[in-house]
């Protein structure tokens, strides 16, 4: 055959040869870094732009606050209907003047019914005996000057260190004077402590991080970096129990949004405690039966957060929260590879998630721009 037939043999060569010379995309052979399809799913679609009730965000960073323009941010604001952004970067990376600059731009542009911050503290020297009672002066004074609450950085039981070199834990009693100043000035905490557990895991195939901690690496943590999750976060319940009196708000569901179950029994324990669920919308959209009741239940509890600040990233957020669309996509492939589907809350429900709660618990905010 070969033999009688030798131009179909040279034919079968170059076809093998140009086959293995074709781009992977072109054989079907990608990465899953790669492969984002379509979906083929034909289902009813009520794409949201522009939340139902005016909204209070109360996890935001602006870090430029003192230069920015803050009538194009509050422009911005209007579009999606956001009737009120709490800035957690209140002293930006720790400087008194930042502080100052913020609230002196909000209040020449007139927006102090819109534009909200929490100050922010530094544990250099905490080491010094007086170091707790400066630091709530410090506190204080920031709140007389505007402040409306305090933003506690993930950096208190990850990064933060003493003149020894050793980690400052949630649970530091050295930092006991600051929590007991915020329940003496009834202000809230809002407090980020870790991060997701999935960060402390083998960074292999079972790993449902695993393309996030690839794509940024520096995430990887362990439990000698530095110290187990489980830790940081009992650290962080410690400070709850430990102080009855002050209200804290806890940043991304307290990284407990994949576990509603365990969330609802933190809850009930410490009920000086809220919950906010900044950047953590994709857990709740992939249980979206669950997480409707959790909303229902827990409904004076939950405060509206995003974390980052992208305008079009709300639409999901208001997609999740509004409708009962079903299998829609998230924003970002890296933090979920899976689709959403919406919770449909309650009119009443959606008001106390977007606005009311947040009225109740910050001090001092300006109600008159919402319905009721």
């Amino acid at each position: 055959m070969l033999v009688r037939d030798p131009y179909f043999f040279l034919f079968g060569v170059l076809l093998t040869l140009f086959s293995l010379a074709l781009p992977a995309q072109n054989k079907g052979d990608i990465t899953f870094e790669e492969y984002n399809p379509t979906s083929t799913l034909v289902v009813p679609e009520h794409p949201v732009t522009r939340a139902k009730f005016p909204f209070i965000d109360v996890h935001n960073h602006q870090w430029r606050m003192p230069s920015q323009d803050l009538t194009a941010l509050v422009h911005d604001m209007d579009r999606i209907n956001m009737g009120i952004m709490v800035n957690l970067s209140g002293r930006g990376r720790g400087e008194t003047t930042h502080l100052d600059g913020a609230l002196e731009n909000i209040k020449s542009s007139n927006l102090s019914s819109r534009l909200v911050i929490f100050t922010n503290i530094s544990y250099r020297g905490i080491e010094n005996p007086d170091w707790g009672a400066k630091t709530a002066a410090q506190l204080e004074e920031d709140v007389q000057k505007g402040a409306k609450g305090l933003k506690i950085y993930k950096t208190l039981g990850l990064r933060a260190r003493d003149a020894q070199g050793n980690r400052i834990a949630v649970d530091d009693p050295r930092i006991d004077p600051v929590w007991a100043k915020c329940a003496e000035l009834g202000i809230p905490v809002l407090i980020h402590s870790a991060d997701p557990a999935p960060f402390w895991e083998q960074h292999n195939t079972m790993n449902e991080r695993w393309l996030e901690l690839k794509l940024r690496p520096n995430r990887k943590r362990s439990d000698a970096d530095p110290a187990p999750w489980e830790q940081i976060i009992r650290e962080q319940h410690n400070v709850f129990r430990k102080h009855p009196n002050t209200t804290f708000i806890n940043a991304h569901f307290g990284w407990h949004a994949n576990d509603l179950t365990k969330l609802g029994s933190l809850l009930d324990q410490f009920p000086n405690t809220v919950i906010e669920f900044g950047a953590v919308i994709a857990e709740l959209g992939r249980q979206p039966r669950q997480a409707r009741e959790f909303f229902i239940k827990y409904q004076d509890r939950i405060m509206f957060g995003k974390d980052a600040w992208n305008p079009e990233e709300y639409y999901t957020y208001f997609r999740v929260l509004e409708t009962a669309d079903e299998y829609f996509p998230y924003y970002k492939k890296y933090h979920a590879f899976w689709a959403m589907y919406g919770l449909d809350l309650p009119d009443e429900v959606l008001k106390k998630v977007y606005y009311k709660n947040a009225l109740r618990v910050i001090p001092n905010l300006d109600a008159s721009i919402f319905p009721d």
